[in-house]
């Protein structure tokens, strides 16, 4: 039985979600609705430990919470790029950059061509749009 089949039955911890729990949680969030979730639960998931795990959500057009996946994507790229990758390692975030223009459909192409966007406009930053959602809602490319 797949992750996606089973039902989800709650965090041990939910502030330092696992990657199988949070893949649980993606494909049944009612279970758990992101308002139940601890205040900026999105910035304390979106680090190195369940980058990979965000990513396949954000690919998976069948993920219930894949908006919320691609979210926490804009969050990391933001702050690897404007921390000059201290944050995060640069090789590994490239190359999910690179995975997404390849394979991904035009959601993710948009994620990947907006964090190239960033990388070369540092002042195109706006917390809104990269941290608070407004590229997921609008889903358009930066210029």
């Amino acid at each position: 039985m797949s992750v996606q089949e089973s039902a989800f039955h709650g965090f041990a911890n939910p502030v330092d979600p696992s990657p199988a729990e949070l893949r649980a949680w993606a494909y049944h969030p009612d279970s758990i609705p992101l308002t139940s979730m601890p205040q900026d639960w999105d910035l304390l998931v979106s680090g190195n430990g369940l980058v990979a795990t965000l990513f396949d959500l954000a690919m998976d057009p069948a993920c219930p919470a894949r908006r919320f996946a691609l979210h926490c994507l804009y969050i990391y790229a933001a702050d690897g790029i404007r921390t000059q990758f201290r944050a995060h390692p640069k090789r590994r975030f490239w190359k999910l950059v690179e995975l997404a223009e390849r394979d991904g459909d035009e959601l993710m192409r948009t994620w990947a061509h907006n964090s190239r966007f960033l990388r070369d406009q540092p002042n195109a930053f706006a917390y809104r749009d990269w941290c608070e959602g407004g590229l997921v809602r609008a889903n358009r490319r930066l210029t």
